[in-house]
């Protein structure tokens, strides 16, 4: 069954500010939270429908990627959400804090941190990035240390749980049904502690690393999108998820053509006698050259479209091909010669004002404003 949107999910508009989200969320998760309707297998889904839409709607870059991409941007190796995961853990805890725990449902857990998420800029062509490319970057990050796999102790040894919450990461107090928790202040909520630390991340179970990714870009992309790549961020802490990775795109200015959208824009100068008499010209695509006809009696300015030439964005965006604009542009010749002056005063004096209909309509108006003056 087709997921349902996830402003419709909490029931927000699309132009719900963060608190919002986070307000109706509050009042999804009160509503269906498993402890306040036990052995309730439809309450424990719509629970996990609104912390998912709201685990993706409270983070500025997913929310980008989901209101540009829908549902796409997280299927997948492109960002999926699973109910239960670290994505989820992180939402709750952010809303509602340390009013719920799991102690209620089968005993508590140390506590988890989602790895930050990264952004890289990657700079493309206008020809890369219509056509679209496969990449390799190579990004900072901090990646689980395999020396002892994370857990930041020596090799050979093992995190040992903290006497003073029995390897919970808190210390709770119940009051009915809810039970207030507060963070172990003797291991921080880890739930463990480290009595040999590991000597080649120090104990932080992380260590800096450059990763080299592989990275598809689709055909299309302009600049401002982004291509969410799922655990591709840092490492989490304890045993946490690895945060993710959105690959911003910039396209570089091209030389000749300017963009909008699917539609390719450029100049193309033409002599006085193209645009007198007409003629054919080569002009150039990003498939090649193709012949532009310039009809008798062109102005400068004028726009030419070939259908077809500009940049397909059916995988980005619904729309099909666009077009390119040539711009046709007059251009003075200069350095002329003295008979070439001579044949263009000859032509001068025998041109009649109608066949410079514009310059004549000017000039008229110029002559009635300033008759208008003097009166």
């Amino acid at each position: 069954m087709a997921k349902r949107d996830y402003y419709d999910v909490l029931g927000v508009p699309k132009d719900a500010s963060e608190q919002d989200i986070k307000k109706a969320y509050r009042r999804q998760a009160m509503k269906y939270h498993p402890d306040r309707n036990p052995d309730d297998a439809e309450a424990e889904k719509k629970f996990k429908e609104a912390s998912e839409a709201a685990e993706i709607l409270t983070n500025a870059e997913k929310r980008g990627s989901y209101d540009q991409f829908g549902h796409a941007a997280f299927e997948g190796g492109a960002g999926a959400f699973h109910a239960g995961s670290g994505n989820f853990s992180s939402i709750f805890e952010d809303v509602f804090g340390d009013i719920f725990s799991s102690g209620g449902r089968g005993g508590g857990r140390s506590q988890v941190h989602r790895g930050s998420d990264l952004k890289y800029v990657l700079d493309l062509s206008l020809e890369e990035a219509v056509r679209g490319t496969d990449t390799k970057i190579k990004i900072p990050t901090l990646v689980e240390c395999m020396e002892c796999l994370g857990s930041g102790a020596k090799k050979g040894t093992s995190p040992i749980d903290c006497v003073q919450c029995a390897g919970q990461g808190q210390v709770t107090a119940r009051q009915g049904f809810f039970q207030i928790q507060q963070t172990c202040p003797r291991c921080r909520g880890a739930g463990k502690m480290i009595s040999d630390p590991c000597a080649k991340c120090r104990g932080q179970g992380r260590v800096e690393e450059r990763k080299t990714l592989l990275v598809k870009v689709p055909p299309g992309v302009d600049t401002g999108n982004r291509i969410p790549l799922a655990g591709q961020g840092e490492a989490g802490t304890n045993g946490g998820p690895a945060g993710d990775l959105y690959v911003q795109i910039n396209v570089r200015d091209h030389e000749i053509f300017t963009r909008d959208g699917e539609h390719l824009y450029c100049e193309v100068p033409i002599s006085f006698a193209d645009a007198a008499i007409g003629g054919e010209l080569e002009v150039p695509t990003l498939d090649g050259r193709v012949k532009l006809k310039i009809p008798p009696e062109t102005q400068t300015g004028k726009l030419f479209r070939l259908r077809g030439k500009g940049v397909n964005m059916a995988q980005i965006r619904r729309g099909g091909l666009g077009d390119l604009y040539c711009q046709v542009m007059l251009e003075t010749p200069v350095n002329l010669s003295k008979k070439q002056k001579e044949l263009l005063q000859e032509f001068d004096g025998e041109s009649s004002e109608k066949q410079s209909p514009r310059r004549a309509t000017w000039f008229d108006s110029v002559k009635s404003f300033i008759d208008s003056l003097a009166d």
